[in-house]
């Protein structure tokens, strides 16, 4: 039987399912991994540690801020542990930072709009834009040995929790939108919409990270690894076959992103089509 959006058996399942599978760790206790010089060269040259610092600390108190608002209870508690997995992943960046002397601290928080629930949201569509785009790279530099396999084996944990955190997000705001009566069609004007204010704050992100050393010591030391052979049609194959892997481990009946999938899907066709015509305008070039 297929679950309704909004109904409570829909509800019931989709809270249920992330109270259930949430894990207990201590980032202090995680078997990291000693670094040769080299890598923990690379590991430091990343330019973007001090923003993922940042964004996971914001992410943790805005799901806290939130979720007293939370006016029903199983989904008030699920949204709690959000927030306990948030501050935990800010906790495990930490631990990384001075354990392995990377130069990123604590900034001072912004304030928060009145309207919480508003910046839940927009921190939720960010969360699956950063998680999709990450699958892919995440992929990349796993291949490339970028850091040792323990490194990545750590965050694969916390890819893990953030794959989690989506399919429940997605789910709350199916749940949401069609309590207030919302159709299909207005329901994905309005995720087009959060994708695209989440889309302009990567971009400042990444722009802010390269503003330390203008990403020079990152593009020297580092970028070759991943631009060996790289192909942005590979990429985005990446991140469409990482994303259907992950969220692969969900329950089928729980909801799941399909806008940016379904925008990259599209993309990577139109990608191949290039690829396939390419060689007939060299020809015509040539003639």
């Amino acid at each position: 039987m297929t679950l309704q959006a909004g109904s409570e058996a829909h509800k019931t399942l989709f809270c249920q399912d992330f109270i259930d599978t949430h894990q207990t760790f201590d980032p202090e206790t995680l078997p990291w991994p000693e670094l040769t010089d080299v890598e923990l060269a690379r590991l430091r040259g990343v330019p973007f540690w001090q923003e993922v610092y940042h964004t996971e600390r914001r992410a943790g108190a805005i799901v806290d801020a939130f979720t007293p608002q939370v006016t029903d209870p199983i989904v008030r508690e699920a949204v709690r542990i959000q927030g306990v997995e948030e501050a935990r992943h800010a906790r495990l960046i930490k631990v990384m930072i001075d354990r392995y002397g990377i130069d990123a601290h604590a900034q001072e928080m912004e304030q928060f709009p009145a309207d919480l629930e508003t910046a839940f949201i927009d921190f939720g569509f960010g969360e699956c834009l950063d998680a999709f785009l990450g699958f892919g790279a995440f992929k990349t530099a796993r291949e490339s040995s970028f850091l040792p396999e323990g490194m990545f084996e750590i965050f694969d944990t916390l890819m893990y929790e953030e794959t989690r955190h989506i399919v429940f997000f997605i789910n709350y705001m199916a749940w949401r939108e069609k309590r207030r009566g919302l159709g299909g069609p207005r329901r994905a004007l309005k995720s087009a919409r959060f994708y695209a204010r989440a889309g302009k704050r990567l971009f400042g992100m990444v722009q802010r990270g390269q503003e330390p050393n203008d990403g020079r010591d990152f593009a020297v030391t580092q970028a070759n690894m991943f631009l060996d052979g790289f192909s942005f049609q590979r990429f985005v194959a990446d991140c469409v076959n990482e994303n259907s892997r992950r969220m692969g481990a969900f329950d089928p009946q729980l909801m799941q992103p399909k806008l940016l999938p379904s925008m990259a899907s599209l993309a990577l066709q139109g990608l191949r089509v290039w690829e396939l015509t390419r060689p007939h305008l060299r020809r015509r070039e040539a003639a």
